[in-house]
């Protein structure tokens, strides 16, 4: 075991909770494994061996990201996360094939999901517009992880009103997912791209308001105003 990753595994262990583990593990339908330790506490462990890893080529740290996902615990995962999003001023278009293969190999829970594509995958996406197009492919993947991955991964450019057009193109892949995860993660990035752009994405959500599950269509209108969220949620007989 590389001794980063041993020494993070030994201060993981240190901070474990077990209250803590069982309370986190109710936020979740499937089993996870975890030390149970609070998010804040895994940021700064996190923050705190990146000084240590961050001088190192870029290879060298998705190796060690690689070893930490492995272990399948969730704080690993979200090591992961915060060492990817430092990265982030040194992604290329290739380190997209790296990225997908940690999606579909290792993240197994919304959490694990969330952390690593709004951030990380975020930033790769702003950096790499003409990339987006790929998320058209993971949206369509057997594997319920990257079809959530394939909506979260546009929240915070959506947040900021970019890529509206390809919002809508993902949403209509994914428009009639039976997943909760995937209708969940598409509903939160029509959420964010309706701070920006309410009109549009109310006008989307009647449009396909028939089809769209409640799940996602809730979270589609949640930041709208009353009167439009009431049109909404209208059931046309």
């Amino acid at each position: 075991m590389n001794p980063v990753i041993a020494a993070i595994r030994k201060e993981l262990q240190e901070n474990a909770d077990p209250v803590t583990r069982e309370s986190s593990r109710r936020f979740f339908k499937d089993e996870i494994k975890c030390y149970g330790i609070k998010t804040a506490t895994v940021t700064a462990i996190a923050k705190k061996y990146w000084k240590d890893v961050k001088s190192r080529n870029k290879e060298e740290i998705f190796s060690l990201c690689e070893e930490l996902y492995r272990s399948g615990c969730m704080e690993e995962s979200f090591i992961v996360s915060t060492w990817a999003h430092a990265l982030s001023d040194r992604f290329e278009p290739g380190d997209l094939a790296v990225f997908e293969r940690w999606i579909d190999t290792w993240i197994t829970n919304w959490a694990s999901c969330d952390g690593f594509c709004n951030h990380a995958m975020g930033d790769f996406f702003m950096k790499y517009p003409d990339r987006i197009a790929d998320l058209k492919r993971w949206a369509v993947s057997p594997n319920r992880w990257m079809r959530r991955a394939a909506c979260v991964s546009l929240i915070v450019p959506a947040k900021h009103g970019e890529f509206l057009p390809e919002v809508f193109e993902i949403a209509d892949i994914v428009l009639t997912d039976p997943d909760d995860m995937v209708q969940k993660g598409y509903g939160w990035m029509l959420k964010e791209a309706s701070r920006k752009h309410t009109g549009e994405v109310f006008g989307y959500v009647m449009r396909n308001k028939k089809v769209m599950p409640r799940t996602a269509l809730r979270y589609a209108i949640e930041l709208m105003p009353k009167d439009l969220k009431a049109d909404a949620m209208k059931k046309d007989w």
